[in-house]
């Protein structure tokens, strides 16, 4: 076997992965990337975000269709679901994204592998190529970025027929009757809108006593009521405790962990959505001896490095929350790092994203954060129903809510139920960036109308001075 040298070997080429491989070319790293699967992108771009928003969005004008252009003055009859064609726009969207990151891997010099990557020793990848072929690749330095796969039960074996993962479920060839959806996380209510709105009755059985674990409270409470209202049914506090898969589809068990009530429900499909876990097994951590933590996750300090110097890891591997665009900014930061440059991520400012409709979004500390840690606060609330672009566009549930200090007014945290709130979420990022108060936000100009004024309102609320309401 002869072996190929480089200033740095990734393995996997999600998000986290592909952006680090940039990065360290553009700084002048001889770089490698290696991918296990056909394509590159990771889960993010092959069977996560990009698919399932690309869904998202066809489904909603799917429903907008049926339910609200005729407000609108535009009046459709017989509005009939084409799901193959659905699904092979999503399939499109998915080979042009994935197409562009070949592209950029070309344009920017990186040698990419396509195979299992693990580690031969400090300084060495082995390869197991799709061609069958082994390859050596030494490497200076490895990073890690294999990203995360989705947590299983041990009663419910996922055939990605009638019982699904987050992959199954963004290829169902047809619209179940029903569909029950275990964890009320991100996943569990993205993939539910979408086929709630194609025309499933959707349960929802979540273990916690609230949808959407790590949200502020407040802003859980009414994206609950919303959804509710739209057909989702909560089965919170509850677990599911055995399932059986008949010809009349998957019976399954549950239980409330309050009284012990126990229930039963037969449903179409089954999609598992409990959370996800890192994707470590296949990287030969144990014999190379990188330390791990009690789930899983590959311990590094604050520079990304592990408990061997040649050896990073960014991502879903390593601890913080499981989004693309953290592991991007990992991505950056760790190859400017190796650069001789000083990499950083802030991780008061990671944004949080559940793209439903209404959308959620977040940034920051919630309320509950702010009374454990002891921190004086006040709270600016706006909602959408007084806001003339929500109006105009006729989506109006929902609101702002900025948290700023109540001493020296930083904003704190900002959380946002409503119409585009991925998009109105990243003014409040950059102001909490830059050390903003709610005061300098209030103080800002907004274009009229639209959505984003709903955030000076907010900040203007902090202070009781909002004039729209």
């Amino acid at each position: 076997m002869s072996e190929q040298n480089y200033d740095l070997v990734i393995i996997g080429s999600g998000p986290g992965g592909y952006t680090c491989a940039i990065r360290a070319s553009q700084l002048g790293l001889k770089t490698a990337i290696i991918e296990k699967d056909k394509t590159l992108g990771g889960t993010c771009l092959n069977v996560g975000c990009i698919p399932s928003k690309a869904l998202l969005e066809s489904s909603e004008h799917f429903s907008m269709a049926q339910h609200d252009f005729a407000s609108h003055g535009v009046k459709l009859s017989n509005v009939e679901l084409d799901l193959p064609t659905m699904l092979s726009r999503k399939e499109k969207v998915v080979k042009e994204l994935t197409q562009g990151v070949a592209f950029l891997m070309k344009k920017n010099k990186v040698d990419v592998f396509y195979g299992t990557g693990s580690l031969q020793s400090a300084q060495q990848v082995k390869v197991q190529l799709s061609t069958g072929e082994l390859k050596i690749l030494g490497a200076k330095k490895i990073v890690l970025a294999t990203g995360s796969v989705p947590v299983d039960l041990p009663f419910l074996k996922v055939d990605e027929k009638k019982i699904v993962s987050s992959t199954g479920a963004l290829c169902l060839d047809k619209v179940p009757k029903k569909l029950a959806v275990i964890g009320a996380g991100v996943i569990g209510l993205e993939l539910g809108s979408v086929w709630k709105r194609l025309g499933s009755q959707v349960t929802v059985f979540e273990f916690a006593n609230k949808i959407c674990g790590t949200l502020d409270s407040g802003t859980a409470t009414q994206f609950q009521k919303i959804l509710a209202k739209q057909g989702f049914e909560f089965h919170l506090e509850t677990k599911v405790t055995g399932a059986e898969v008949t010809a009349k589809g998957v019976e399954l068990q549950y239980e409330s962990v309050v009284d012990g009530k126990k229930g039963s429900m037969i449903a179409d499909v089954v999609l598992v959505a409990i959370g996800r876990k890192p994707f470590s097994g296949s990287l030969g951590l144990n014999e190379a001896g990188v330390l791990q933590d009690k789930v899983g996750r590959v311990v590094v300090d604050n520079h990304f490095k592990t408990n061997i110097d040649s050896i990073y890891a960014i991502g879903d591997l390593i601890a913080g929350p499981m989004l693309a665009h953290k592991a991007e900014e990992e991505g950056v930061a760790v190859a400017e790092i190796l650069a001789g440059k000083y990499g950083h991520v802030n991780y008061l400012t990671v944004p949080s994203v559940i793209y439903t409709w209404p959308e959620v979004a977040s940034v920051g500390l919630t309320e509950e954060q702010l009374k454990e840690q002891n921190i004086p606060y006040n709270v600016g609330t706006f909602p959408f129903l007084a806001n003339g672009r929500a109006k105009a566009l006729g989506y109006t549930e929902g609101q702002v809510k900025i948290l700023a200090h109540k001493n020296h007014d930083r904003i704190m945290g900002v959380h946002i139920v409503g119409p585009r709130a991925s998009e109105v979420i990243a003014e409040a990022v950059i102001a909490m960036e830059f050390c903003g108060s709610s005061e300098d936000l209030a103080r800002s100009f907004h274009a009229h109308p639209t959505l984003a004024e709903t955030v000076r309102e907010a900040a203007l609320a902090c202070d009781k001075r909002a004039r729209q309401m």
